[in-house]
């Protein structure tokens, strides 16, 4: 695996992980992941830890909105990537004490097949994870934990006290004129926790902020 470069967004947990590809006349070749690879990037530290346990892919309708979705026991993180469409990544800090704690971020993640580089963004524990879709999209994950419907909870997107100051305007506007019309968004993700009422919850206090 060709790791071309590793940075970090607004906030700094959430990482994009850049990959090269092969391209000829023929198409491209690309090693998306391969695990020693990752053990032996000292830019890929965060990962030293985490054994991924179940890859997931989702096909999405224009107009989606997905999450914003967590987990514990076992704790879930997501290493995120585009295969066809465009995705708009949605991560939102859920630790009690972080600094930037109700903070989201968005990172617009559109298919580009003729670049010479592919990208993950890996989303560790403590955050919650949703995205939103311009356009027919099918994406693929990596998941650290396997799925326990029992221990998985999210915050709307829709929820009024989500603090938004450090998300990018363009994508911003992009959202609320999604959900101004008729997104596609499940009850269940629809009606999820606000801020504040799961900051109230007992199960909370799985997700803690450590320097």
């Amino acid at each position: 695996m060709k790791v071309v470069d590793v940075r970090s967004l607004a906030l700094p947990e959430i990482k994009i992980i850049r990959y090269g590809r092969f391209p000829d006349e023929r198409g491209y070749f690309a090693e998306h992941f391969r695990k020693s690879d990752f053990a032996g990037n000292a830019k890929l530290d965060f990962l030293k830890n985490v054994e991924f346990l179940q890859c997931n892919e989702s096909r999405s309708n224009p107009g989606t909105i997905r999450g914003l979705h967590f987990q514990w026991n076992p704790y879930q993180g997501k290493m995120v990537r585009i295969l066809q469409g465009r995705m708009v990544d949605l991560v939102l800090d859920i630790r009690k004490g972080s600094p930037n704690l109700g903070k989201i971020v968005g990172y617009d993640m559109p298919a580009n097949h003729n670049a010479d580089y592919g990208e993950w963004l890996w989303v560790p524990p403590g955050f919650a994870h949703g995205n939103f879709y311009p356009q027919l999209s099918h994406i693929e994950y990596f998941c650290s934990g396997e799925y326990s419907p029992r221990c998985e909870s999210g915050i709307s997107p829709l929820a009024a006290d989500i603090d938004w100051s450090i998300f990018d305007p363009g994508l911003r506007e992009e959202f609320d004129k999604l959900i101004s019309g008729d997104p596609l968004i499940s009850d269940k993700d629809r009606n999820g926790h606000t801020i504040a009422s799961w900051m109230e919850h007992p199960d909370s206090e799985q997700f803690l902020y450590r320097k």
